[in-house]
Protein backbone atom coordinates (compact mmCIF):
# COMPACT_ATOMS: atom_id res chain seq x y z
CA UNK A 1 0.00 0.00 0.00
CA UNK A 2 1.07 3.20 -0.80
CA UNK A 3 -0.36 6.35 1.85
CA UNK A 4 -1.08 9.55 -0.56
CA UNK A 5 -0.85 12.61 1.47
CA UNK A 6 -2.47 15.93 -0.80
CA UNK A 7 -3.49 19.17 0.79
CA UNK A 8 -3.55 23.11 0.35
CA UNK A 9 -0.08 23.60 1.37
CA UNK A 10 1.95 20.44 2.50
CA UNK A 11 4.59 20.88 4.92
CA UNK A 12 8.04 19.06 4.29
CA UNK A 13 8.61 18.31 8.03
CA UNK A 14 4.81 16.99 8.17
CA UNK A 15 5.94 14.61 5.43
CA UNK A 16 8.77 13.27 6.92
CA UNK A 17 7.00 13.01 10.07
CA UNK A 18 4.30 10.73 8.82
CA UNK A 19 6.68 8.72 6.50
CA UNK A 20 8.58 7.91 9.71
CA UNK A 21 5.92 7.08 11.42
CA UNK A 22 4.58 5.05 8.31
CA UNK A 23 7.65 3.10 7.91
CA UNK A 24 7.51 4.72 4.20
CA UNK A 25 10.62 3.75 1.88
CA UNK A 26 10.17 6.75 -0.51
CA UNK A 27 8.54 10.00 -0.66
CA UNK A 28 7.34 10.90 -4.31
CA UNK A 29 5.84 14.15 -5.40
CA UNK A 30 2.55 12.99 -7.60
CA UNK A 31 1.52 16.84 -8.17
CA UNK A 32 1.86 20.53 -6.60
CA UNK A 33 1.17 19.59 -2.76
CA UNK A 34 0.71 15.74 -3.27
CA UNK A 35 2.73 12.86 -2.49
CA UNK A 36 3.03 9.12 -2.13
CA UNK A 37 4.55 7.70 0.67
CA UNK A 38 5.64 4.07 -0.39
CA UNK A 39 5.03 1.07 1.22
CA UNK A 40 3.67 3.21 4.49
CA UNK A 41 1.98 1.34 6.58
CA UNK A 42 -1.82 2.75 8.93
CA UNK A 43 -0.61 4.48 12.34
CA UNK A 44 -2.94 5.59 15.17
CA UNK A 45 -1.45 9.35 15.06
CA UNK A 46 -2.18 9.58 11.15
CA UNK A 47 -5.83 11.00 11.31
CA UNK A 48 -5.18 13.36 14.03
CA UNK A 49 -2.04 14.80 12.68
CA UNK A 50 -3.74 15.42 9.08
CA UNK A 51 -6.81 16.95 10.76
CA UNK A 52 -4.48 19.49 12.69
CA UNK A 53 -2.04 20.21 9.24
CA UNK A 54 -5.50 20.50 7.04
CA UNK A 55 -4.29 17.56 4.96
CA UNK A 56 -5.86 14.18 3.35
CA UNK A 57 -4.50 11.00 3.31
CA UNK A 58 -5.82 7.90 1.79
CA UNK A 59 -4.07 4.44 1.55
CA UNK A 60 -4.34 3.03 -1.71
CA UNK A 61 -3.17 -0.20 -3.53
CA UNK A 62 0.16 0.46 -5.44
CA UNK A 63 -0.97 -1.06 -8.44
CA UNK A 64 -4.56 1.12 -8.59
CA UNK A 65 -4.55 2.86 -11.90
CA UNK A 66 -7.17 5.44 -12.54
CA UNK A 67 -7.22 3.40 -16.46
CA UNK A 68 -8.88 0.68 -14.14
CA UNK A 69 -12.10 2.84 -13.70
CA UNK A 70 -14.59 2.68 -16.55
CA UNK A 71 -17.26 5.03 -14.65
CA UNK A 72 -17.54 7.42 -12.31
CA UNK A 73 -21.07 8.51 -10.58
CA UNK A 74 -21.27 11.82 -8.75
CA UNK A 75 -23.73 13.85 -6.91
CA UNK A 76 -24.02 17.55 -8.34
CA UNK A 77 -24.97 20.21 -5.51
CA UNK A 78 -21.96 21.16 -3.24
CA UNK A 79 -19.86 17.91 -4.93
CA UNK A 80 -19.64 18.63 -8.55
CA UNK A 81 -21.07 22.10 -7.90
CA UNK A 82 -20.25 24.39 -4.65
CA UNK A 83 -23.80 25.67 -3.55
CA UNK A 84 -27.05 24.06 -3.12
CA UNK A 85 -29.21 25.02 -6.31
CA UNK A 86 -32.64 24.61 -3.97
CA UNK A 87 -31.31 27.09 -1.24
CA UNK A 88 -30.28 29.93 -3.90
CA UNK A 89 -33.55 29.63 -5.79
CA UNK A 90 -35.50 30.59 -2.74
CA UNK A 91 -33.30 32.59 -2.18
CA UNK A 92 -34.60 35.32 -4.79
CA UNK A 93 -38.01 33.77 -3.09
CA UNK A 94 -36.43 35.40 0.29
CA UNK A 95 -36.90 32.02 1.62
CA UNK A 96 -33.53 31.50 2.29
CA UNK A 97 -32.81 30.48 5.55
CA UNK A 98 -36.30 28.52 6.04
CA UNK A 99 -35.15 26.43 2.91
CA UNK A 100 -31.50 25.88 3.33
CA UNK A 101 -32.20 24.75 7.20
CA UNK A 102 -34.14 21.62 5.68
CA UNK A 103 -31.64 21.26 3.19
CA UNK A 104 -28.60 21.10 5.72
CA UNK A 105 -30.85 18.15 7.88
CA UNK A 106 -31.40 16.33 5.17
CA UNK A 107 -28.00 16.31 3.82
CA UNK A 108 -27.05 15.29 7.76
CA UNK A 109 -29.58 12.39 7.31
CA UNK A 110 -32.01 13.71 10.25
CA UNK A 111 -34.53 13.97 7.98
CA UNK A 112 -36.12 11.85 4.84
CA UNK A 113 -34.99 13.28 1.70
CA UNK A 114 -38.41 13.09 -0.22
CA UNK A 115 -39.85 14.54 2.48
CA UNK A 116 -37.79 17.50 3.16
CA UNK A 117 -37.58 17.86 -1.36
CA UNK A 118 -41.55 17.97 -0.92
CA UNK A 119 -41.26 20.73 1.61
CA UNK A 120 -38.91 22.86 0.08
CA UNK A 121 -40.63 22.96 -3.36
CA UNK A 122 -43.79 23.41 -1.77
CA UNK A 123 -41.67 26.70 -0.33
CA UNK A 124 -40.93 27.02 -3.77
CA UNK A 125 -44.54 28.41 -5.28
CA UNK A 126 -44.78 30.98 -7.11
CA UNK A 127 -41.38 31.77 -7.74
CA UNK A 128 -40.58 32.91 -11.18
CA UNK A 129 -38.96 30.89 -13.72
CA UNK A 130 -36.12 33.30 -14.39
CA UNK A 131 -34.80 32.73 -11.02
CA UNK A 132 -33.33 29.49 -11.99
CA UNK A 133 -31.42 31.12 -15.03
CA UNK A 134 -30.63 33.64 -12.53
CA UNK A 135 -29.33 30.86 -10.41
CA UNK A 136 -27.36 29.43 -12.74
CA UNK A 137 -25.83 32.34 -14.43
CA UNK A 138 -24.68 34.53 -11.34
CA UNK A 139 -24.00 31.85 -8.46
CA UNK A 140 -23.69 28.39 -9.93
CA UNK A 141 -19.84 27.31 -9.84
CA UNK A 142 -18.20 24.00 -10.63
CA UNK A 143 -16.21 23.11 -7.32
CA UNK A 144 -12.56 23.62 -7.67
CA UNK A 145 -10.49 20.97 -9.52
CA UNK A 146 -13.69 19.86 -11.54
CA UNK A 147 -12.59 21.13 -14.77
CA UNK A 148 -9.32 19.22 -14.37
CA UNK A 149 -10.77 15.97 -13.44
CA UNK A 150 -12.99 15.46 -15.76
CA UNK A 151 -10.65 16.58 -18.68
CA UNK A 152 -8.60 13.55 -17.28
CA UNK A 153 -11.48 11.07 -17.35
CA UNK A 154 -12.17 12.46 -20.59
CA UNK A 155 -9.15 11.65 -21.87
CA UNK A 156 -8.73 8.26 -20.12
CA UNK A 157 -12.11 7.70 -22.23
CA UNK A 158 -14.07 7.10 -18.43
CA UNK A 159 -18.00 8.11 -18.42
CA UNK A 160 -19.47 9.84 -15.95
CA UNK A 161 -22.96 10.28 -14.54
CA UNK A 162 -24.33 13.25 -12.71
CA UNK A 163 -26.92 11.40 -10.04
CA UNK A 164 -29.05 14.20 -8.16
CA UNK A 165 -31.57 15.29 -5.82
CA UNK A 166 -31.79 18.58 -7.43
CA UNK A 167 -33.24 19.55 -10.83
CA UNK A 168 -32.71 19.34 -14.57
CA UNK A 169 -32.43 22.76 -15.39
CA UNK A 170 -29.43 22.93 -13.99
CA UNK A 171 -28.29 18.82 -14.58
CA UNK A 172 -28.97 19.37 -18.25
CA UNK A 173 -26.96 22.36 -18.95
CA UNK A 174 -24.00 20.87 -17.03
CA UNK A 175 -24.17 17.77 -19.06
CA UNK A 176 -24.24 19.79 -22.62
CA UNK A 177 -21.29 22.59 -20.90
CA UNK A 178 -19.09 19.79 -19.53
CA UNK A 179 -19.66 16.78 -21.82
CA UNK A 180 -21.18 14.69 -19.00
CA UNK A 181 -22.14 11.15 -20.33
CA UNK A 182 -25.19 10.89 -18.23
CA UNK A 183 -27.26 12.68 -15.85
CA UNK A 184 -30.72 11.78 -13.53
CA UNK A 185 -32.38 14.27 -11.70
CA UNK A 186 -35.41 15.83 -10.52
CA UNK A 187 -37.88 18.11 -12.92
CA UNK A 188 -39.71 21.13 -11.42
CA UNK A 189 -43.01 21.98 -12.84
CA UNK A 190 -43.39 24.91 -14.52
CA UNK A 191 -47.07 26.72 -15.31
CA UNK A 192 -47.24 30.25 -17.11
CA UNK A 193 -43.53 30.97 -16.26
CA UNK A 194 -43.97 30.40 -11.58
CA UNK A 195 -42.92 27.06 -10.16
CA UNK A 196 -46.24 25.25 -9.10
CA UNK A 197 -44.73 24.12 -6.28
CA UNK A 198 -44.49 20.46 -7.37
CA UNK A 199 -42.13 17.84 -8.60
CA UNK A 200 -43.25 15.70 -12.13
CA UNK A 201 -42.81 12.29 -11.68
CA UNK A 202 -40.74 9.75 -9.66
CA UNK A 203 -38.82 12.10 -7.14
CA UNK A 204 -34.85 11.24 -7.59
CA UNK A 205 -33.83 10.45 -3.73
CA UNK A 206 -31.32 7.99 -2.33
CA UNK A 207 -33.59 5.09 -4.13
CA UNK A 208 -33.39 7.18 -7.42
CA UNK A 209 -29.49 7.53 -7.65
CA UNK A 210 -28.66 4.42 -6.29
CA UNK A 211 -31.23 3.00 -9.82
CA UNK A 212 -29.68 5.27 -12.07
CA UNK A 213 -25.97 3.77 -11.04
CA UNK A 214 -27.38 0.77 -11.66
CA UNK A 215 -28.65 1.34 -15.08
CA UNK A 216 -26.07 3.04 -16.47
CA UNK A 217 -23.74 -0.06 -14.75
CA UNK A 218 -26.06 -2.37 -16.66
CA UNK A 219 -25.43 -0.54 -20.26
CA UNK A 220 -21.89 -0.61 -19.57
CA UNK A 221 -21.81 -4.16 -18.85
CA UNK A 222 -19.83 -3.15 -15.65
CA UNK A 223 -19.67 -5.01 -12.17
CA UNK A 224 -18.89 -2.70 -8.80
CA UNK A 225 -15.20 -2.51 -9.02
CA UNK A 226 -14.45 -0.35 -11.76
CA UNK A 227 -16.88 2.53 -10.53
CA UNK A 228 -16.10 5.59 -8.48
CA UNK A 229 -18.45 7.29 -6.29
CA UNK A 230 -18.36 10.87 -5.44
CA UNK A 231 -21.07 12.24 -2.65
CA UNK A 232 -21.25 14.76 0.38
CA UNK A 233 -24.85 14.26 1.71
CA UNK A 234 -26.46 11.35 3.17
CA UNK A 235 -28.84 10.36 0.47
CA UNK A 236 -25.07 9.39 -1.75
CA UNK A 237 -24.77 7.29 0.78
CA UNK A 238 -26.36 4.14 -1.11
CA UNK A 239 -25.03 4.93 -4.58
CA UNK A 240 -21.81 5.14 -3.29
CA UNK A 241 -21.87 1.70 -1.91
CA UNK A 242 -22.63 -0.09 -4.79
CA UNK A 243 -19.01 1.60 -6.15
CA UNK A 244 -15.73 0.13 -5.99
CA UNK A 245 -14.07 3.06 -4.72
CA UNK A 246 -16.46 5.93 -2.90
CA UNK A 247 -15.24 9.56 -2.38
CA UNK A 248 -16.65 11.38 0.27
CA UNK A 249 -15.99 15.24 -0.85
CA UNK A 250 -16.15 17.91 1.44
CA UNK A 251 -19.16 15.66 3.05
CA UNK A 252 -20.67 15.33 6.00
CA UNK A 253 -19.05 12.99 8.67
CA UNK A 254 -21.92 10.25 8.30
CA UNK A 255 -20.71 10.21 4.29
CA UNK A 256 -17.06 10.48 5.31
CA UNK A 257 -17.40 7.50 8.07
CA UNK A 258 -18.47 5.39 5.48
CA UNK A 259 -16.28 6.20 2.06
CA UNK A 260 -13.18 4.56 0.98
CA UNK A 261 -11.43 8.18 0.57
CA UNK A 262 -12.15 11.47 2.22
CA UNK A 263 -11.15 15.03 0.55
CA UNK A 264 -11.97 17.13 3.18
CA UNK A 265 -9.16 19.76 2.10
CA UNK A 266 -7.92 19.44 -1.51
CA UNK A 267 -10.32 20.06 -4.70
CA UNK A 268 -12.10 17.36 -6.96
CA UNK A 269 -9.14 16.97 -8.68
CA UNK A 270 -6.94 15.52 -5.68
CA UNK A 271 -9.50 12.04 -6.22
CA UNK A 272 -6.65 12.20 -9.24
CA UNK A 273 -3.76 11.91 -6.95
CA UNK A 274 -4.80 8.69 -5.36
CA UNK A 275 -4.44 6.91 -8.62
CA UNK A 276 -1.45 6.48 -10.96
Amino acid sequence: MNLIIQGAEVATADLKHLARLGGATAIESIAANAFRLVGAAPFPELAPHCEQAGLDYGFVPENRRLADFRLVVMDMDSTLITIECIDEIADFHGLKVQVARITAAAMRGEIDFRESLRQRVDLLEGTTEDALMRVYEERLRLSPGADRLLARLHATGIKTLLVSGGFTFFTERLRARLGLDYTCSNTLEIEDGRLTGRVLGEIVDADGKLAALRRVRDELGLKKEPVIGIGDGANDLKFMAECGVSIAYHAKPVVRAQATYALNFVGLDGVLNLFN
